[in-house]
């Protein structure tokens, strides 16, 4: 299931602004700008994204599915986190579908008021099935360590 929701216009303008200010080093929400290097360029690509903390382990979601960030993600090995002039290298591994449950719905918790709407129906009341049943659309990758 190679789920992909295209960004609309709305959300093009407020990735521009989270990046910004992220960039700035105003992290909104825990926002951070995740830098990879793009599959086919080889060119360096940025997108905001929110840092989820749990028990001292650290994820990326894709709430938008299998997006460009996610796929040059899978092929680099490793990315970049950054706010500010503060950045860290990491490494990751990326959940089995099984283990996504609990993390999606922290994520909805925190981030339902940003990206909800992507989940199309499910939130952080939803049961371990219903996200279990959702989670190969919704890339999850736990940071391993920092390279």
């Amino acid at each position: 299931m190679n789920r992909y929701l295209k960004p609309g216009k709305g959300d093009g303008i407020a990735n521009v602004v989270v990046q910004f200010l992220t960039k700035l080093g105003v992290s909104l929400a825990g926002s951070r700008v995740l830098l990879v290097r793009g599959r086919k360029s080889g060119e360096i690509r940025s997108t905001p994204v929110n840092l989820l903390k749990i028990d001292g382990q650290r994820y990326l979601v894709a709430p938008r599915g299998h997006t460009q960030w996610v796929r040059n993600l899978r092929a680099a090995g490793e990315g970049q986190l950054r706010v500010g002039r503060r950045g860290e290298t990491f490494r990751f591994a990326e959940l089995a579908d099984e283990d996504k449950p609990v993390i999606l719905r922290a994520y909805l918790k925190r981030w339902a008021w940003e990206v909800g709407r992507f989940f199309e129906g499910v939130d952080h009341t939803s049961s371990d099935e219903v996200l279990r049943n959702v989670a190969p659309g919704f890339p999850v990758f736990r940071i391993t360590e920092s390279a």
